[in-house]
């Protein structure tokens, strides 16, 4: 906020020593199973199963001609006993094209078609089983639909305080059950984002530099590689769910890009990526949020019951030492302001937040985050900028618990924000685990400690944590 306040398998026929009525009714067969075999897609094939297939129909070949006539009823059920084989080595291929659901994946199993044309050795009532085989493989181009982008990630498990009933709202659930419409343009996210109807919004592609408006009981899901950029606005909203999306500030490398910017002020007077005010009921789940000309993700001005999880929070260099803000060379990177001043009874009780499995990565200067007033829990987070001059940061009666986080090469864990704000506020600090880095850990206080949540959650081990988080945050 701006602060204060994605072969044909050529079989071989030995017609030396065969009639000519023996040789026409090769000739007609042949025909007949290149036809039932799906041609184009047989001759792609072959790959494993066709040489399978051709392999054993052709060295048996015109024997195979024979030999699959005589064994012709199997074939119906397999072709020609190798034949048969084939099919499923077909098969086969086709089930791992399913499983990787790539279109190469894909393409494989139309092989499985080739397969089965080159198994029947052509002989006979056996090709007519071989083309059925290879219809099979077809079921490989099946699996590659599987994954297709259009469809996100499952939705995750929500802890934390947004699990919790108040302001008249019993739990997060966004948009709920209601029908996914997808959008790709800053106008059609704009539209069906808008009002406090429940909407499930599908957002594709990467839509430029804008201003988004997110109204109540909203979920917006992020598919083939989403990016939203410039400013997402919750204000007044409730019940919004944000996942599996990235998200990007003005800011990318220079706050003068901001359309609000003024030079005399410096960076604050810029946009944040995403700003939440006067909103309660939010969950952000599985985002990357960079570049807010402000901030990344500031919560203020009384909202409450907010879980942030498997986030992804960092900058672009830059250098902002310009204005009034102006904190020097390192530029105003200044990441998640919770409560944007002091003396502001309406946040009293408010700005309560779970904080859990976020990464606090590059270029991240300060606020990780910067809490006044509220209940702030942080667990099973990781810290890497090694330009941050600290991490959690108290303010006026603060509430802070952080636990089983890892702070890896950077300073201050935990500090207060003042001498004064110490008096008021509260950190409790324990299981985590530091690393590196320089400073130390601040803890205790004059306010009242905050030592147990209102609801039940299980902390990850600290030694497996940076791993887990660095494979983990972040759309997927």
């Amino acid at each position: 906020m701006r602060q204060a306040q994605p072969r044909r398998t050529t079989t071989s026929f030995l017609t030396a020593a065969l009639p000519i009525g023996s040789l026409a009714l090769l000739f007609l067969a042949a025909c007949n199973g290149s036809s039932d075999s799906s041609g184009g897609a047989g001759t792609n094939g072959a790959g494993a199963a066709g040489t399978t297939g051709s392999g054993a129909a052709g060295t048996t070949g015109s024997a195979g001609a024979g030999a699959a006539g005589t064994t012709g009823t199997a074939g119906t059920t397999g072709t020609t006993g190798t034949a048969g084989t084939t099919g499923a080595a077909g098969t086969s291929a086709t089930g791992s094209a399913g499983s990787t659901g790539t279109g190469t994946a894909g393409t494989t199993g139309a092989a499985g078609r080739g397969g089965a044309t080159g198994a029947a050795g052509r002989g006979g009532a056996a090709g007519t089983g071989t083309g059925t085989a290879g219809t099979t493989g077809t079921a490989g181009t099946t699996g590659s639909g599987g994954t297709s982008c259009s469809t996100p990630p499952a939705e995750g498990t929500l802890l934390g305080w947004a699990t919790q009933s108040g302001s008249g709202v019993t739990t997060t659930t966004g948009g709920g059950s209601a029908t996914p419409q997808t959008v790709t343009t800053v106008a059609a996210l704009s539209a069906a984002a808008a009002g406090t109807n429940a909407a499930v919004i599908y957002v594709s592609g990467v839509l430029p530099n804008g201003i988004i408006k997110v109204g109540s009981n909203k979920t917006i899901v992020g598919v083939c590689g989403a990016e939203i950029h410039g400013h997402l606005d919750i204000v007044g909203s409730s019940n919004v769910i944000v996942r599996n999306i990235k998200v990007v500030g003005y800011s990318v490398g220079n706050c003068a890009l901001d359309p609000t910017y003024d030079s005399t002020v410096g960076c604050s007077s810029g946009y944040d990526a995403i700003t939440v005010e006067q909103s309660h009921h939010l969950w952000f789940d599985h985002d990357d949020i960079s570049d807010g000309t402000d901030g990344n993700l500031d919560i203020t001005l009384a909202s409450d019951f907010v879980t942030v999880s498997w986030t992804k929070f960092h900058y672009t260099p830059r250098t902002d030492n310009t204005g009034s803000d102006s904190t020097g060379a390192s530029g105003h990177r200044f990441c998640n302001l919770v409560g944007g001043g002091d003396n502001s009874p309406g946040d009293v009780g408010k700005l309560n937040i779970t904080w859990h499995h976020n990464w606090w990565a590059d270029n991240v200067v300060e606020r990780q985050p910067r809490v006044r007033y509220g209940k702030n829990h942080l667990f099973n987070n990781l810290y890497t900028s090694a330009a941050a001059n600290y991490c959690i940061r108290a303010g006026m009666d603060a509430q802070i618990l952080a636990d089983d986080n890892a702070f890896i090469g950077t300073k201050n864990p935990t500090q207060f924000n003042s001498a004064a704000d110490q008096m008021t506020s509260y950190i409790t600090f324990t299981n985590n685990l530091v690393m590196g880095g320089s400073g130390s850990a601040a803890t205790g206080g004059g306010g009242t400690p905050f030592t147990t949540p209102p609801y039940t959650y299980t902390a990850d081990a600290t030694s497996g944590l940076q791993a887990a988080i660095q494979a983990g945050a972040g759309p997927h």
